[in-house]
C-alpha cells in the first residue's frame, strides 16, 4: 500500500467545494481545506504508486475548481 500526501491549489473560492468533492473518491483517507500556499490537502492510498498516480490524474485533478496539484508520496526510512 501506498500513501500519498497531495497539495491542492484551487480557483478563488473553491477550496471547501474541492475539499468535499475529493473527500468521496475511492482512495482518499482525508481531504481539508486549509490556509497558506496550498488550498486543500489530502491524503490518499493505493495499492501502487502507478494506482496512485492514475487516481490523481484521472479522479483527483479533474474536479472542477482546481488549478495544480502537487504529489508527495510518503516513505518510511
Amino acid at each position: 500500500m501506498v500513501q500519498a500526501y497531495i497539495l491542492i491549489q484551487t480557483e478563488v473560492g473553491k477550496a471547501s467545494a474541492v475539499a468535499e468533492v475529493i473527500a468521496k473518491l475511492p482512495g482518499v483517507i482525508q481531504a481539508e481545506d486549509v490556509t497558506g500556499p496550498y488550498d486543500v490537502i489530502v491524503r490518499a492510498q493505493a495499492d501502487t504508486v502507478d494506482d496512485l498516480g492514475r487516481m490523481v490524474v484521472a479522479k483527483v485533478q479533474q474536479v472542477d475548481g482546481i488549478t495544480r496539484t502537487l504529489t508527495c508520496p510518503v516513505v518510511h526510512i
